[in-house]
């Protein structure tokens, strides 16, 4: 087996291991997340019970602490391809850049991520409720995932000063949401339509939103992003953590 074809396995496997453990850890946040986000903007801004400890609680009380999970089994059974994907495109991109463009790495980094992203969204679309709003999927899925690996190997690289193991990982899933969170709110208010047998394009959702925004344009479109960083924070790095110490150990024992 060559040595390019080894590591395209490796990342394959760390990926899945990597991915599979980020999603159990974090689904509770995203489902509260989701169902804010599925609500009128104008209810949320105004009523308090909007905010994420109430629905959580309210959840919880009506359907039972494992509400919390629910909707994460074809999440978690897409994983095998869904991770592997994007570490495949992240660990790729940087050893080709590597070899042929030592200085542009982090250029290779970003276009991996991006075409990692876009691949991946093509399979978790139809994951998530059957292809419903795959538009915004794809504008979510395609620049911010290339931001992420990104900013993760140039906190990796240059901020190792600081690095316990864990922080590039957080720091580049803050600085990834801060780029394509819009695109979440909009794909999630798509979704929500098509459960109501109703149809809106990603121009639309966002005139909507923006049309409810009460004059707050930017209030409305990072509604709920600092639930998301709360849990996109902490899954980064585990995913990451786990990335990296799989490929280190799979290494080992190939050698």
């Amino acid at each position: 087996m060559s040595e390019s074809r080894n590591e395209v396995y490796i990342d394959l496997i760390a990926g899945w291991a990597s991915g599979a453990i980020s999603i159990f850890c974090s689904q509770p946040i995203d489902t509260v997340l989701t169902r804010i986000q599925a609500r009128p903007t104008n209810n949320v801004i105004i009523n308090k019970t909007g905010c994420a400890v109430s629905t959580a609680k309210s959840l919880v009380e009506s359907q039972g602490m494992l509400a919390l999970w629910r909707g994460s089994s074809p999440m978690i059974g897409a994983i095998p391809f869904q991770n592997p994907l994007m570490m495949a495109g992240y660990g790729y991109g940087k050893r080709w850049c590597e070899k042929h463009e030592p200085d542009d790495v982090l250029l290779g980094v970003f276009i991996g991520g991006c075409t990692g992203g876009v691949a991946q969204s093509f399979l978790m679309s139809p994951v998530e409720i059957a292809w419903r709003g795959l538009g915004a999927t794809l504008l979510r899925d395609g620049l911010p995932h290339g931001v992420w690996f990104a900013s993760y190997q140039y906190s990796k690289d240059y901020l190792s000063q600081i690095d316990d193991g864990t922080y590039p990982g957080a720091f580049a899933a803050f600085t990834a949401w801060a780029v394509g969170y819009p695109f979440d709110v909009i794909k999630t208010r798509i979704q929500a339509a098509k459960e109501l047998n109703e149809s809106k394009s990603v121009a639309q959702a966002t005139r909507e939103i923006l049309a409810e925004s009460n004059g707050r344009p930017l209030a409305a479109l990072y509604r709920g992003f600092w639930l998301k960083i709360a849990k996109a924070v902490p899954a980064s790095a585990v995913n990451f953590y786990v990335y990296e110490s799989v490929v280190e150990s799979l290494r080992v024992i190939g050698d």
